[in-house]
């Protein structure tokens, strides 16, 4: 076998191990971005939200003080 057959067969077993491996990751990825979906990404909707606008209500704009 030449140094060029053998480089091309190494290298057939790169392309395909890396391509199998980007496989497996994208499949996980979109996996955990499902579940994350599913979970609202964490979202907290069950308690409601905890802003409360009386806190920043202009309630002084336009008085006047004598």
């Amino acid at each position: 076998m030449t140094p060029s057959q053998a480089a091309e067969i190494e290298a057939k077993k790169t392309f395909e191990g890396f391509i199998k491996w980007v496989k497996v990751s994208f499949y996980w990825i979109m996996a955990i971005l499902v579940i994350l979906a599913w979970c609202n990404f964490g979202a907290d909707t069950e308690t409601g939200s905890q802003y409360n606008g009386e806190v920043y209500a202009p309630t002084n704009i336009g008085k006047t003080y004598d």
